[in-house]
């Protein structure tokens, strides 16, 4: 009994700043009529952060899948040298290098783009989807993959009809991190995008709350959250089950 006790408890804890985010969000209805119209329309927002994190979570999936298998699978020179020096980018502060970074997009012409705020993501997503994927394929028996050669499948052909199937948990867990970190990141796209165009749904949020001397409108910024947390409540919610998983079958391994 007193287990649920302590898990209501928690619950209400927890979803109290959300309940009183859309209360507030609602004391005046206007506040949503305002973020609709603000800048370039709260719809272009919207578009750039799903393009976003579309394309980051494209991104990380194929080069965390591809990677982890070939850390768990394959013997090469340098291996594990390779796999520390991929875990050590979680060593660098996340800040402070954002501006070489812009240095860099402008050389290769993906300054102020979406594409070039989505490779950055991409890239600070892969320490965390490589251990992830890694240890997932390492959790599959090898004779999984072998009776698949024996069936005359070759060796992508059956990473990509039965591994993949497998370790499908593990995915939508780093899927889900990356969809996370991109829709609700806000200093990369601060930095990186000068053109209010394509500003992200943080970036504009914060720039529609914004009033007179500094002051914020905190009924909008309210609104703001509730646009913000909809679509991240609706996949912890339709996806736990495979998240709960995912991290139970390969990031506790090893």
């Amino acid at each position: 009994m007193s287990r649920y006790l302590t898990l209501s408890a928690l619950a209400v804890l927890f979803l109290f700043p959300l309940v009183w985010s859309g209360y507030a969000s609602l004391e005046e209805p206007s506040n949503y009529l305002e973020m609709a119209r603000f800048g370039e329309g709260l719809g272009t927002y919207a578009t750039n952060s799903v393009l976003v994190s579309v394309m980051t979570v494209a991104g990380t999936l194929v080069v965390s899948a591809l990677g982890g298998y070939g850390f768990a699978r394959f013997d090469f020179p340098g291996k594990n040298l390779l796999f520390l020096a991929t875990l050590a980018i979680l060593m660098v502060p996340y800040a402070t290098i954002l501006i070489p970074l812009y240095v860099l997009l402008g050389y290769l012409g993906l300054q102020n783009s979406l594409v070039g705020l989505s490779l950055v993501f991409v890239m600070f997503q892969l320490p965390f989807a490589l251990f992830m994927m890694r240890n997932a394929f390492e959790a599959l028996p090898r004779e999984l993959e072998e009776a698949a050669l024996v069936d005359g499948c070759g060796t992508f052909r059956a990473f990509a009809r039965i591994l993949l199937h497998a370790v499908r948990p593990a995915l939508i867990t780093v899927g889900l991190f990356a969809f996370l970190a991109s829709w609700n990141d806000f200093f990369a796209p601060l930095i990186l995008l000068n053109d209010g165009a394509s500003f992200t749904l943080p970036v504009a949020v914060v720039s529609m709350t914004q009033q007179t001397f500094g002051a914020i409108d905190y009924g909008m910024l309210q609104a703001g959250v509730m646009v913000m947390a909809f679509p991240c409540l609706i996949l912890f919610i339709v996806l736990q089950r495979h998240y709960v998983r995912g991290f139970m079958s390969g990031a506790l391994r090893g």
